[in-house]
């Protein structure tokens, strides 16, 4: 029974940290996303984003959404797409595109931060993941209009209501999604113990290493690089910081490391939050990872 105690104490703590982090972003951007809906902002910067999110298939409100998940995080992002998405009408391709542009292109500032600490420029690690993130972004959208696929409207776990709703009904909305948001939180840290546990997570560290040779990479700086893309840029990248600073790696297996944790990282947590959201797993997960270790071979 105290074993069960100890458990529940430590997944309870992981949670409220995690989720105090993520209040201290979303709530100052829920509320400023709803001003920005009143005064009439959000038409204003759908207008200016509109060319660059049509060109991946997706109404240019979305674009603060992106903007949103690029300048804070995922949990940012969320937050205001709960707010606009009642009104949009999303198919399952259209949150696929979306979540892919969110998953490849996020956090930037701190992201590019620990890039840059590691050895890989700044200015050029944020041309490949907004580039990147684009261009597959693109052929998603390609390749779901073509086939006809992810045509059905999305089913999203957060979302409002479409009528416009008093300051107060607009509140507990909002203190609802950031619960479900909670609760998605927990269920993540209980699913990452289990997988941890089963060694499911060793089992796609088993399946990432062999290729990464065949990306400009050495096995001395393969298990790094799967951690990173298994558990998180911050995490991987922090090890490829050391690793950078003690010689055993050259310059440019770190850039490549980097530069493929950049495009593909976190494939369990941020995989499962994307999927809260409405999008194809296919795409998320599988897309994204060819796409990334494909862009990785021909750089």
């Amino acid at each position: 029974m105290s074993e069960y105690r100890v458990l529940l104490k430590s997944l309870g703590r992981e949670t409220v940290l995690t989720s105090w982090e993520l209040l201290k972003i979303t709530v100052p951007v829920v509320i400023l996303t709803k001003i920005l809906e009143e005064s009439g902002g959000i038409v204003c910067l759908s207008n200016l984003l509109e060319p660059v999110m049509g060109l991946v298939g997706l109404p240019g409100a979305l674009g603060i959404v992106w903007a949103t998940a690029i300048l804070t995080s995922l949990y940012g992002a969320m937050a205001v797409f709960a707010v606009l998405s009642p009104d949009l009408h999303l198919s399952i391709g259209q949150t696929t595109v979306l979540c892919s542009l969110m998953l490849i292109a996020h956090s930037l500032p701190l992201e590019l931060s620990i890039s840059r600490k590691a050895g890989a420029g700044f200015a050029v690690m944020g041309v490949l993941r907004l580039t990147g993130a684009l261009f597959f972004g693109f052929v998603l959208n390609s390749i779901a209009t073509f086939l006809h696929i992810w045509q059905e409207p999305a089913s999203l776990l957060f979302k409002g209501r479409q009528r416009s709703l008093a300051l107060a009904q607009w509140g507990v909305e909002q203190i609802w999604n950031l619960l479900l948001l909670v609760g998605v939180i927990f269920c993540i840290i209980v699913i990452m113990r289990l997988l941890r546990a089963a060694g499911i997570l060793a089992l796609l560290e088993g399946f990432l290493a062999p290729v990464l040779p065949f990306l400009g990479m050495s096995r001395q700086a393969a298990p790094l690089t799967v951690v990173g893309m298994v558990m998180g840029l911050s995490y991987g990248g922090a090890l490829i910081i050391r690793e950078a600073t003690s010689g055993r790696l050259e310059r440019m297996e770190i850039f490549n490391s980097l530069a493929l944790m950049g495009l593909s990282h976190s494939l369990v947590e941020d995989t499962l939050l994307m999927m809260a959201m409405g999008s194809s797993l296919l795409g998320i997960l599988w897309g994204r990872l060819l796409f990334s270790c494909l862009a990785i071979f021909f750089l």
